[in-house]
């Protein structure tokens, strides 16, 4: 019965995933490669882009690690996401654990959580910016001329609008915790809390391991807020790495085509790089527990 359907799903395969291989490819693989080699490239358009050759293959490369905003606009980013991560995701895990205590009207609060999830990060950007001039005004700072401001500004945009679907995904791992594993910790006298930090969290790591891989590659990743909520101001100095490729890109030099593309290629690396030894470490913790 096996040798009837095997051959055919082997002859037939390619019929359905040859359509998506070719999407796929397309869509991805080919601009993927267009703009690795662009990065090495002097460009207006990508029409007349003229190869720097071998003598200069890192030109680019080189001028933007010699850029100082390209710099500060790593060290900020970086700020950022490590503590948009923390935060997002201690705060996430509070909540999905007081909603899966039975608490009354836990699927409203759950609605009323993710809801910010749903609006599109310019808008956001664009009602916090109001938001924070309209208080911050009043005591004679501004969200576009302090630096500090504006980091905490972006913490606070980021943390409410993720932490509702973050706590989505530690709903599902709490409800997934056996029961018979929190029976035989309340029989053998465990307290809330080490049931918590010994039973709880260590069956919950495969939600941890999502909720930090989003969170850490979104901090990275974060433009369209950046954008509506400082645009980078004062100076650059809260400029974020997709914005300063941006801003590099479509700045007034349109020289820097080359060099936009290498940042580009350079940032595609390091939330690649980081992604995958963040999802290494956390699978590990799954194994071990």
């Amino acid at each position: 019965m096996k040798k009837i359907f095997k051959n055919p799903l082997r002859r037939w395969g390619w019929l359905f995933l040859g359509p998506m291989a070719a999407a796929f490819a397309i869509g991805f693989v080919w601009p993927f490669a267009q703009g690795i080699y662009l990065s090495f490239c002097n460009f207006r358009t990508t029409s007349d882009a003229k190869f720097l050759g071998f003598d200069n293959l890192f030109k680019n490369y080189t001028k933007a690690f010699d850029d100082p905003k390209f710099v500060s606009a790593f060290w900020f980013t970086a700020l950022f996401a490590v503590v948009s991560l923390v935060l997002i995701n201690v705060l996430a895990f509070i909540v999905a654990y007081l909603l899966t205590q039975g608490i009354k009207g836990s699927n409203l609060f759950r609605t009323v959580f993710f809801m910010p999830n749903l609006i599109g990060g310019i808008v956001l950007g664009y009602i916090w910016n109001m938001i924070f001039e309209g208080i911050l005004s009043n005591f004679g700072k501004s969200i576009v001329r302090d630096p500090t401001w504006g980091f905490w500004g972006l913490i606070i945009l980021m943390c409410w609008q993720q932490i509702g679907y973050m706590m989505i995904i530690y709903i599902a791992g709490l409800q997934a915790v056996p029961e018979d594993m929190l029976e035989a910790a309340k029989i053998d006298g465990a307290t809330k809390t080490q049931t918590l930090f010994r039973v709880i969290i260590p069956n919950v790591m495969p939600s941890i391991t999502i909720c930090t891989f989003l969170s850490l590659t979104n901090g990275f990743k974060l433009f369209d807020q950046n954008l509506a909520l400082t645009g980078g101001q004062p100076f650059h100095k809260t400029e974020m790495l997709a914005l300063n490729i941006y801003n590099t890109f479509y700045g007034s030099n349109s020289s820097a085509h080359g060099m936009a593309q290498a940042k580009a290629v350079m940032f595609f690396i390091l939330v690649a790089s980081i992604g995958l030894v963040q999802l290494g470490i956390t699978r590990k913790r799954e194994v071990q527990q």
